[in-house]
């Protein structure tokens, strides 16, 4: 991970002194989709690639990519794209598009230790160094199979899918594990990718509940230590009674 190193000084009750601190650092990069400009990204340096994939499907823009290639500042992303979506700024700060929610099918079943598992696997020492990443995780049946970490919470869920995209795994069977905020266009990402199952360690908001409940999502807030709240398709929850 990227990170830069800054002196700065700390103040503990009274007493001041002189400390380096280790921060996130941000970039711009710009994503091109069959040689075409579509968005400005603000994110972390590394995974790119899976970035470029990831946003591309978790958008609703394609169903599979052909080929990613990152040249300095630009993702160049080559697919077979869907027509129509019109963009907009989500409230992550990061463009989204607006397609509709296609039903999320999958017979995946998770029990409430895996929930746990899965939570606890999203923390990384990057994280906890900084305090200014979001952290993303990616299961398939069961195993862990992507993580990301990111200054942008919507990057790390992109990048996810993205690692997923690229490896050809079956998306109907992964659940998406984050920090992150579980807004609309959060929990859309998902819909488009045909992730059945999103943990995150934050909230939701109502248009994100009412998102997951539309698309047939699981969607489980508040996932900390030993507790979560499901919000929507407790069926795939082992063990859970309505």
């Amino acid at each position: 991970m990227d990170l830069y190193k800054c002196r700065c000084i700390q103040v503990k009750g009274r007493e001041a002194h002189e400390i380096v601190d280790e921060v996130c650092a941000e970039r711009q990069y710009r994503l091109m989709v069959n040689g075409m400009p579509v968005t400005r990204m603000v994110a972390s340096a590394e995974q790119l690639e899976e970035l470029g994939a990831g946003f591309v499907v978790a958008e609703g823009l394609a169903d599979h990519v052909d080929a990613v290639e990152v040249e300095g500042e630009e993702i160049r992303v080559t697919a077979g794209l869907r027509s129509g979506g019109d963009g907009v700024v989500g409230s992550s700060g990061g463009t989204s598009f607006l397609h509709p929610l296609p039903s999320v099918i999958s017979d995946l079943q998770v029990d409430i230790d895996e929930v746990y598992q899965m939570t606890a696997a999203i923390e990384s020492e990057d994280w906890r160094r900084t305090g200014g990443l979001h952290c993303s995780v990616l299961f398939c049946d069961g195993t862990l199979v992507a993580k990301a970490c990111d200054v942008g919470r919507h990057n790390t869920v992109d990048k996810v899918i993205g690692r997923a995209v690229l490896d050809g795994l079956d998306r109907s069977r992964c659940v998406i594990g984050c920090t992150g905020r579980q807004p609309a266009g959060m929990v859309a990402k998902a819909a488009h990718a045909g992730v059945p199952v999103v943990i995150s360690r934050a909230a939701s908001t109502d248009r994100g509940i009412e998102a997951a409940e539309e698309a047939g999502i699981t969607l489980i807030c508040f996932s900390r230590g030993n507790r979560f709240t499901i919000y929507t398709h407790p069926e795939r929850i082992a063990g859970v009674k309505e």
